[in-house]
């Protein structure tokens, strides 16, 4: 059997990887930016815990704004022209939050920032869906969600370091500025689909093109699906509730992940609490490409992501229960629990793109992902007040992973996965 290339895994994967990581830099730099024992930003601009959780989250009522637009225009436009212009907006409002003087402003710039990042995210899976066959396209959202926990466990002691040099406006407004480098990359390595490629080779542009036609005939129905009734299917209202649960628990715990690493006689320095805070993230990125293979290779969606979730919500209860025993035995039960909202992703996303018709899937993906982004808000939030109510981390952390756990046993009412072979009924 003549093997096809498969020129597209080094082409494609690689520059979707790094342009969301480097959105998602700017996400999560602002967890150790605010951190009092590393920084002067809360007392500068006059921020509790309360209202950091809010000042951050706020990032997710933004992040609401062109999640729908911005999927169904990359369906019906150009994944690639859409990214490179959103590339441009959160560059200038990722540089701006560092640039602000006072809380509110700093709200109004993050709101900006989750605009701009906003139809990045289903852009990307539109793009994922026109080069990968649903036979790859679990380990192919793995491997570009892998920017998520890449992002923290690169950019954490990088930002550790900076607030230790210079001082936290320095830190974002030097990370921030990453769109800009990597948009000309993007611009010129990146073909929305096999048709527009001049790199691929012809027997792999041959095999996509007829692997993906049958699929999505296989999944389009008779009469064309109207846009409105799509956002109405019963898959969309458990996608969304899953998918705010385990917001809730990645956000939350991200932001406030480097004060529950705080542990009485030990005092951290800046370097040294960006590493440990990198530590659980790269267990993540490793459980992600492990049950991602795992997924495609039994051609199984919702198993994959049940377990890594339950998991999620043991090691939150764990960390709780542990740090009074041991900082580290507290600290392993954290790098378990972080892995969850990562881990599962990759057979997630699959579930909406193996079950709706092309035309459609991405603007109920940008659907699922608006509101189950509000999670990252609602996280935030309710951990920052819970924090500054207790004094202490471990009851918003013990709530979280409850919330896995719930999530967790929704997975059960997701579709099972058919077989790339079998019809679709």
């Amino acid at each position: 059997m003549k093997t096809i290339p498969q020129e597209r895994w080094l082409r494609i994967i690689p520059v979707a990887l790094i342009m969301y990581t480097i959105s998602y830099v700017d996400r999560t730099n602002v967890a150790l930016a605010f951190d009092p024992a590393l920084s002067t930003a809360m007392r500068d601009l006059g921020m509790d815990d309360k209202l950091k959780g809010n000042a951050i989250g706020i990032f997710f009522w933004g992040y609401l704004a062109l999640q729908i637009p911005g999927g169904y225009l990359a369906s019906r436009w150009s994944p690639r022209k859409l990214i490179s212009l959103f590339l441009i907006a959160w560059g200038v409002a990722a540089v701006g939050c560092g640039l602000v003087q006072t809380a509110n402003q700093f709200k109004w710039m993050r709101f900006v920032l989750g605009v701009a990042e906003s139809g990045v995210y289903p852009a990307t899976l539109v793009l994922l869906a026109n080069w990968f066959p649903t036979a790859e396209r679990a380990r192919a959202n793995a491997y570009w969600i892998l920017c998520q926990p890449l992002a923290v466990a690169g950019a954490a002691p990088v930002t550790g370091w900076l607030l230790g040099q210079t001082n936290w406006r320095v830190a974002i407004i030097a990370e921030g500025a990453l769109p800009f480098l990597w948009l000309p990359i993007w611009w010129f390595f990146i073909s929305d689909s096999p048709r527009d490629a001049k790199w691929i080779s012809p027997e792999e542009r041959e095999h996509l093109e007829t692997t993906l036609a049958r699929e999505a005939q296989q999944i389009e129905p008779a009469a064309k699906t109207p846009f409105w009734r799509a956002l109405l299917h019963p898959l969309v209202f458990v996608l969304v509730p899953i998918y705010f649960l385990q917001n809730c628990a990645a956000y939350g715990c991200n932001t406030f992940l480097s004060e529950a690493l705080k542990s009485p006689g030990r005092n951290f320095t800046g370097l040294q609490t960006g590493v440990l805070y990198a530590v659980p993230y790269l267990v993540a990125a490793v459980l992600m490409v492990v049950n991602s293979r795992s997924s495609d290779r039994r051609q199984e969606r919702r198993m994959h992501v049940a377990w890594v979730y339950a998991l999620s919500g043991v090691g939150l209860i764990g960390s709780v229960l542990a740090a009074r025993y041991s900082f580290w035995l507290s600290f392993g039960f954290l790098c378990v629990a972080i892995q969850g909202p990562f881990a599962g992703q990759a057979a997630f996303w699959a579930v909406p793109a193996e079950a709706l018709p092309r035309a459609v899937v991405g603007g109920v993906m940008g659907l699922v992902n608006a509101i189950g982004n509000v999670g990252g808000w609602a996280g935030n939030a309710f951990v920052g007040a819970l924090k500054q109510q207790t004094g202490s981390t471990d009851l918003p952390f013990a709530l979280l992973g409850a919330g896995m756990f719930l999530a967790a046993a929704l997975c059960f009412l997701l579709p099972r996965s058919k077989s790339p072979a079998q019809p679709a009924t």
